[in-house]
């Protein structure tokens, strides 16, 4: 693709660009642009939201140009305070670095990891003596820390903030002066640190890097972004026939939105199949999203077993757990084979009705099953255990 037919595309999906004039001059000019893009493993697992903005980086890496993927193990241990309504619970270096590694083994699946150079932010934050970190702070207010709408509710709404969340903008900024970055990719709600890094580059003689923010991927829920923490999420690396399933559950709103964001099927094949055929464009969908991160023959193992568990049958596959022999009450069998995870919640989706045994549904959680043959067990639309008794 030519300079002028990548920004269109990126022009094209981008709610942000600060600025476009600055963008297209980089895009144009005759050496590889430093393209920094950072993730902080507060969990192991990437999804379908981290997928918005790694579908760009690709295409700029297509372009020739280089991509600098950070792992925040050290911005890490304070978690991104960005949209949230309180402290988030710190996580120990250790458990940084082992989600780190799961980070850069599943970003293979979006760009050449050869070409692209992967750094932990602790190569350069953990060098910087206190008076650099004063130095740091120094190049900021309080007063425009306090412009982000997060630290700004929390802190009219009384509640605590940690002096080391103020820290984050600045940590997170820095990593662009590290870098040297001429470009940073990320979602909205990242736009404020950001936009820091490029005051920052300023500060320290660096020329202010281009900005690109791209949506946030609604969930599954239709309401909040995808968030492995609220569990409306798609991961890329789950097993293909759970990403089919979860791909199937997007809501027909939302489909659109899916398409366009998550995967290269063009709009004039998608759009006129969601407004003929929405569960055709849904397993559409499904095709392409587990085609793209697992293969084709995947694909069609996931759509056999979507089809199969909602004809009621079970898949092939399914977990099996041995229980003692003995009299056991519903709730129990649904905590120990792992539907659920604690026992006032197995009780609820029994009085909710979402438990079948043998494709019966049950509602009492107390009912009790003993010996004999082994029991199926079904939660919702596709989560099965088997259990034997010994």
């Amino acid at each position: 693709m030519t300079p002028q037919e990548v920004f269109g595309v990126i022009r094209r999906d981008a709610v942000e660009i600060y600025n476009e004039d600055e963008f297209l001059k980089l895009l144009q000019a005759d050496r590889p642009l430093t393209v920094k893009f950072g993730a902080d493993p507060s969990r192991p697992d990437l999804h379908l939201g981290h997928s918005v903005p790694l579908k760009k980086l690709r295409l700029l890496q297509d372009a020739g140009h280089t991509i600098v993927f950070i792992i925040g193990d050290y911005t890490g241990m304070i978690g991104d305070p960005s949209g949230r309504s309180k402290t988030r619970a710190p996580l120990t270096f250790e458990q940084v670095r082992e989600n780190g590694q799961s980070y850069f083994n599943q970003v293979a699946k979006f760009l050449d990891t050869e070409k692209a150079v992967v750094a932990y932010n602790s190569e350069w934050l953990a060098t910087l003596s206190f008076a650099d970190v004063l130095s740091l702070c120094g190049k900021t207010t309080l007063a425009r820390i306090l412009e982000r709408d997060d630290f700004s509710k929390r802190y009219h709404e009384n509640q605590p903030i940690g002096l080391h969340e103020l820290l984050y903008p600045l940590m997170q900024g820095y990593d662009s002066v590290a870098v040297k970055a001429d470009v940073e990719v990320g979602g909205t709600d990242q736009t404020f640190n950001l936009l820091m890094a490029r005051n920052l580059q300023k500060d320290y003689g660096q020329t202010p890097q281009v900005v690109l923010t791209f949506p946030l991927l609604p969930g599954l829920d239709g309401v909040e972004k995808m968030s492995k923490s609220l569990d409306n999420y798609i991961g890329v690396d789950e097993p293909p026939e759970i990403i089919f399933e979860k791909c199937m559950r997007v809501p027909d709103a939302l489909l659109d939105e899916y398409f366009r964001l998550t995967t290269d099927v063009p709009p004039e094949t998608f759009r006129p199949l969601i407004e003929s055929d929405a569960r055709a464009a849904h397993f559409a969908y499904a095709r392409a999203i587990v085609s793209l991160y697992h293969g084709g023959e995947a694909a069609e193992r996931g759509e056999a077993r979507y089809n199969a568990v909602a004809a009621g049958g079970a898949p092939d596959s399914v977990a099996e757990v041995t229980l003692p022999a003995g009299e056991y009450p519903l709730w129990k069998l649904v905590l120990d084979a792992g539907l659920a995870a604690s026992g006032s919640e197995a009780r609820r989706l029994c009085k909710e009705g979402g438990i079948l045994v043998d494709n019966e549904r049950k509602t009492d959680p107390s009912e009790t099953f003993s010996g004999g043959g082994p029991l199926l067990l079904k939660r919702g639309k596709g989560k099965f255990a088997r259990v034997l008794f010994g």
